[in-house]
């Protein structure tokens, strides 16, 4: 009795697994960035508040205070690439994503090196990382163009 209750049990935890991937529609372009998009969205508005004060603060040599708002968009951006990894990704697109999600987290590291740059008063080494940062956003839009994004697009020279 006990091993046909296992049994029944394991079949049963199979099926709700297995059914709803069976029946899951294919993820498509549209759809992915449809999930993706409010994602980024909350990501631009966080560092739109984080990062506003960044170039005065370091116009005014307060590089200090500039250099934690750039670590704390980092922490922001290294969120967000934990969210945009999990989401489902459409298999025809699967390796240009994949490139991009790679783009997505090296944004978030040079964020993180020029703000401790900044911090430890390095002006001129976290301005030569803002300008990786400006290319790697560049090579980041070029992966994904075909995807229309709008808040997905990276578009550091906003803030830095």
């Amino acid at each position: 009795m006990k091993i046909k209750a296992v049994a029944v049990a394991v079949a049963a935890v199979f099926l709700l697994v297995a059914v709803p991937l069976a029946f899951a529609a294919e993820q498509t372009k549209e759809t992915y960035v449809a999930e993706v998009e409010p994602i980024c969205e909350a990501n631009t508005k966080a560092n739109e508040k984080l990062l506003k004060n960044v170039k005065p603060e370091v116009k005014a040599g307060k590089l200090g205070p500039a250099g934690a708002s750039l670590l704390q968009a980092a922490r922001a951006l290294k969120k967000t690439w934990s969210e945009l990894s999990a989401v489902p990704q459409p298999a025809a697109d699967a390796a240009k994503l994949t490139k991009w999600l790679g783009y997505v987290k090296t944004e978030a590291t040079l964020f993180e090196k020029a703000g401790k740059l900044l911090k430890s008063g390095k002006k001129a080494q976290a301005q030569q990382i803002v300008n990786k940062l400006s290319r790697n956003a560049n090579l980041a839009n070029f992966e994904v163009v075909s995807f229309g994004f709008h808040y997905c697009k990276f578009e550091p020279s906003k803030f830095l």
